[in-house]
């Protein structure tokens, strides 16, 4: 009888050492130590440039800038060197953020002249991925660009996210104030659940001159609320892309109206992507504007990043991407590089690799350890050049600050 005790003591210790080892196998292979194949160093040090010498077509309308977390600094910083070039060499003089409008109506104001400090204009988006010392260095360098642009070459700051009405309300009060208006049912509220409230409001603002910026905070509210009332998760993400899509959409016509034909945005690769399969804003512009919408991708081959846990408190970890390209760059002792898939001829070695089914780096606004054994829920497997137009990668990307205090 104790021998047969021990025999199954000894068969269940046996199985759970093997489930150790292929958990311990699958972790190094997909999450902590071994970090893919690498792309063809030779090949991609001939096509690798510096992001100062990022061109786009002059057909471009809307050029979009992807991050592959939101969670570092580098991917911040580029938002700002990448708009810089833009405003240089291809009259961009519009930057559109994955952050609401009502907040990045006020960063606009604050590059116009008005009143605060560059940190609390960027504490207005409302996301704490932007309280940041790179997002106020970007706010800042737009106030000081405007300060002595000529006339009608200012740069204006839009926001094509829905998610925080606060703000979008507050425009909403200040124009019915302005124009006359009965809007008592909007004091003291920080947000809004009826509908049939703001559609009154917004028909009223129709009416009166110079309110387009009222009526789209409105429509803002109703985005938002339409969202918040969507309770199916998957639905909810289809939702918010359209969305976005659709706002991007009236950014463009504002910029035009202005004699302006170029516009810049930035958000989470996800969204700016231009998907095969899933109904991303990317793909939604991309089927509107064909090839006038053009996107540069990022990656990173290492990341230690910035990101919070269900809790609210925030983190740094530490992924690898599995991007054969992100780890060729490494290998290249390339920092940051630019890589313009155009420029790649498809029969070489590099031309297929960008074109083959791959491993990215995908990390959102979020951290579970669950993510060391689920490797796919912090990485997308796609074609890089299916997505994107161009990527910029990373070597190793270091976390955001956030600023509690502005």
């Amino acid at each position: 009888m104790k021998k047969k005790r021990r025999s199954i003591v000894w068969r269940i210790l046996l199985c759970m050492a093997l489930i150790l080892i292929a958990a311990a196998l699958t972790f190094m292979h997909f999450g902590g130590f071994d970090t893919g194949k690498s792309a063809n160093v030779e090949e991609l040090k001939a096509y690798a440039k510096g992001v100062e010498e990022i061109t786009v077509p002059q057909n471009a309308k809307v050029i979009a800038l992807g991050e592959a977390t939101h969670g570092n600094r580098e991917f911040q910083q580029l938002k700002l060197e990448v708009f810089q070039n833009l405003v240089e060499k291809n009259g961009v003089r519009a930057f559109a953020l994955e952050g609401d409008f009502g907040g990045c109506e006020q960063v606009n104001r604050y590059i116009h002249g008005g009143e605060g400090t560059a940190r609390q204009a960027a504490a207005a988006i409302g996301f704490q991925i932007y309280k940041t010392d790179e997002m106020a260095e970007l706010i800042e360098w737009m106030r000081q660009y405007n300060a002595n642009a000529a006339e009608g070459e200012d740069l204006r700051f839009y926001g094509f996210d829905m998610q925080r009405p606060k703000n979008s309300l507050e425009l909403l009060k200040e124009a019915c104030k302005q124009n006359g208006m009965d809007a008592a049912a909007l004091e003291g509220l920080s947000e809004i659940e009826d509908a049939a409230l703001i559609e009154s409001l917004k028909a009223q603002l129709q009416t009166k001159e110079n309110t387009q910026m009222a009526v789209h905070a409105a429509d803002m509210l109703l985005n938002g609320l339409q969202l918040k009332n969507t309770t199916d998760s998957n639905a909810a993400i289809d939702l918010r892309d359209e969305l976005m899509a659709q706002n991007v959409q009236w950014i463009l016509q504002q910029e035009q109206a202005l004699g302006k034909e170029k516009l810049f945005i930035t958000g989470h690769n996800g969204h700016v992507a231009k998907w095969g399969s899933y109904n991303a804003m990317g793909k939604l512009l991309q089927t509107s504007l064909g090839d006038g919408y053009y996107v540069i991708g990022t990656d990173f081959y290492k990341t230690k990043c910035n990101l919070p846990t269900p809790s609210g408190k925030r983190t740094k970890q530490v992924f690898y991407s599995h991007d054969p390209l992100a780890k060729a760059a490494k290998e290249a002792g390339l920092a940051i590089c630019w890589l313009d898939f155009a420029q790649i001829p498809q029969d070489s070695e590099l031309g297929s690799q960008v074109r083959e089914y791959t491993f990215l780096g995908n990390l959102g606004e979020g951290y579970s350890p669950m993510m060391r054994l689920l490797p796919p829920s912090y990485r997308m497997f796609q074609p890089p050049a299916q997505l994107y137009d161009s990527m910029i990668l990373v070597a190793d990307a270091a976390p955001i600050t956030i600023h509690t205090a502005q």
